[in-house]
Formats: structure tokens, C-alpha cells, sequence
């Protein structure tokens, strides 16, 4: 389950996001903890972003994490959920009771 390609992700506890940066400014993924489960609650990007392919492979290594330090993931934001359907092997991190 690597991700596509390796990006250096920084989780700033402080602001509760995981960061990185893209060609055009820095992309960011805001989160929630309760009890070993993590909410991604919103994509920040730069103005006028639109690789999805750079938010897929930002989500698949924020997955990445999640399993390393054994937590749910509770997808929130629409393009999330649309996330986890296309990449049914993350659907292990959901929740018991969480359905896509």
C-alpha cells in the first residue's frame, strides 16, 4: 500500500493539518482527533489548484500515516469520501459503522 510517489509531509500539530508543498504554494489537509480516529475535515490548496492527481497521491501518503500510527480515518469532506471510493484498499482505516 506505498503511495504513488514520496512527498515530505509535515503534521503541524498546531494548526491540526498535514502540509506539503506543490508547485504552487502550500497544500494543506485540516484534521480532527477523538479516540485513535482522525477527521479530515477540509483541502486548503493555492488559488487556482486543480491537480487532482497531487491531492490523490497528498491523501494516499496522509493514509499512509494513519496506518503507521494505527488510526481510523473518518472521511468529512465530500472529496474525501470520493477518495476512499476510488481507492477501496483504504477502506480498512474507516471506522466500524462508517458505509461509503
Amino acid at each position: 500500500m506505498e503511495a504513488d510517489m514520496t512527498m515530505e509531509i509535515k503534521d503541524n500539530t498546531f494548526a491540526r493539518q498535514f502540509e506539503t508543498l506543490a508547485d504552487q504554494g502550500l497544500v494543506s489537509v485540516e484534521y480532527s482527533f477523538q479516540e485513535k480516529k482522525i477527521f479530515l475535515t477540509k483541502i486548503n490548496t493555492p488559488e487556482s489548484f486543480d491537480d487532482e492527481e497531487f491531492i490523490s497521491t497528498f491523501l494516499k501518503n496522509i493514509m499512509g500515516i494513519a496506518i503507521e500510527r494505527k488510526f481510523k480515518v473518518v472521511p468529512i469532506l465530500p472529496k474525501i469520501v470520493v477518495f476512499f471510493k476510488k481507492n477501496s484498499v483504504y477502506k480498512e482505516l474507516l471506522p466500524p459503522g462508517i458505509r461509503l
